[in-house]
C-alpha cells in the first residue's frame, strides 16, 4: 500500500475547507434538529468502483469537530473497492459527523477519483518500460493530497514544484538563447542533488539537447514517428519523458516507442470525482 502522508500536512488542508463550509453559526440544520449529545453509525460507501485515496481526509474532518470519534478503515487507500462496497465505519457525535461530512467526502470522493483515472493510465501501459506521471497542474492548495493520490493509483510524481528540480521549457530557451545555452547555465546552476530537464519540440532541437547532457528531456507532441526516432537517437543516455496530446486512445502507443516517462495532466486537472456517500448504519 502506499505510505500514508503524515497528518500534520493533511490537517490543515482540511481544517480550511471545515472553516469555509461552517461559516460564521456553524452547522445551523444539525445545531436546530439534533440533541447535543445524540451519536450516530455511518459507514462510508462507494457507489461506484474505483481507487481509494483521501481517508485521512474523512478521519480527520471528523476528529476535528469530535475528538471521541471512532474511525474504522474497511479499504484502505490504493486498495480497489467494488461498487457497494465499504471504505470505513465511523461512529461519533451526530452533529459533528454531520457537519463533517461535506468537507470529507469533497476531498475523499475527489482524491480517489484522481487514483481511480491514474490506475487506468498505469494499466494501459502494463508491459512497456513506460512509468506514468502527473504535473502541476493541480488544484490550487491541494497539490499534496493529488500527487499523493496519483501514489495511490499507481504512478510517480513529478515535481512537486518550482524548487525540486530544473525544467527548461520553450519559453526559457527563448528567454535565453537557444537550447545549449540554457542547459550550460542549469547545469552550472545545479547542485549535485538537482536534475536537469529541458523541453524539446523537434528533432533538431533534441541533437542539440543530447550534447549538451541534461539527465532527463521531455519531447513535447512529438508524433509516434517522432518519438521512436528520439529514442534510436538518445541511445539510453538519457532519461527521454512524452507529454502532449496523451490521453487513454494514445497512451499505449506513446509507451510502446520506448521512451521512459509519460507525463499526464489530465490525471489531476481532468480526473472526475469518484462517487462515494455517507449512510446510516
Amino acid at each position: 500500500m502506499t505510505p500514508p502522508l503524515p497528518d500534520l500536512i493533511i490537517d490543515p488542508i482540511v481544517r480550511a475547507a471545515l472553516a469555509e463550509d461552517l461559516g460564521r453559526a456553524g452547522d445551523v440544520t444539525a445545531l436546530a434538529c439534533i440533541d447535543a449529545d445524540a451519536r450516530l453509525t455511518t459507514t462510508f460507501g462507494a457507489r461506484k468502483e474505483g481507487r481509494v485515496a483521501g481517508l485521512a481526509c474523512a478521519r480527520l474532518a471528523i476528529a476535528a469537530l469530535d475528538p471521541t470519534a471512532t474511525f474504522e478503515v474497511v479499504t484502505p487507500d490504493g486498495a480497489d473497492v467494488a461498487a457497494g462496497g465499504v471504505l470505513a465505519r465511523v461512529d461519533a457525535n451526530a452533529r459533528a459527523l454531520l457537519s463533517a461530512e461535506r468537507t470529507g467526502l469533497n476531498l475523499l470522493g475527489r482524491l480517489s477519483g484522481v487514483a481511480t483515472l491514474t490506475r487506468t493510465y498505469v494499466r494501459a501501459v502494463e508491459g512497456t518500460k513506460a512509468r506514468i506521471t502527473d504535473t502541476r497542474k493541480t488544484t490550487p492548495g491541494l497539490r499534496a493530497l493529488e500527487k499523493y493520490a496519483v501514489r495511490c493509483g499507481g504512478a510517480v510524481n513529478h515535481r512537486f514544484s518550482l524548487d525540486d528540480a530544473i525544467l527548461i521549457k520553450d519559453n526559457h530557451v527563448a528567454a535565453c538563447g537557444g537550447v545549449a545555452k540554457a542547459i550550460t547555465r542549469a547545469r552550472a546552476f545545479a547542485g549535485h542533488l538537482m536534475k536537469v530537464e529541458c523541453e524539446v519540440d523537434g528533432l533538431n532541437q533534441l541533437a542539440e539537447a543530447l550534447d549538451a547532457g541534461p539527465d532527463v528531456i521531455l519531447l513535447d507532441n512529438f508524433s509516434l514517428k517522432d518519438l521512436n526516432i528520439a529514442v534510436g537517437m538518445a541511445g539510453g543516455r538519457v532519461v527521454l519523458e512524452a507529454s502532449g496530446g496523451v490521453n487513454l486512445d494514445t497512451v499505449r502507443a506513446i509507451a510502446e516507442t520506448g521512451v521512459d516517462v509519460i507525463s499526464v495532466g489530465a490525471l489531476t486537472h481532468s480526473a472526475p470525482v469518484l462517487d462515494i456517500g455517507l449512510d446510516a448504519a
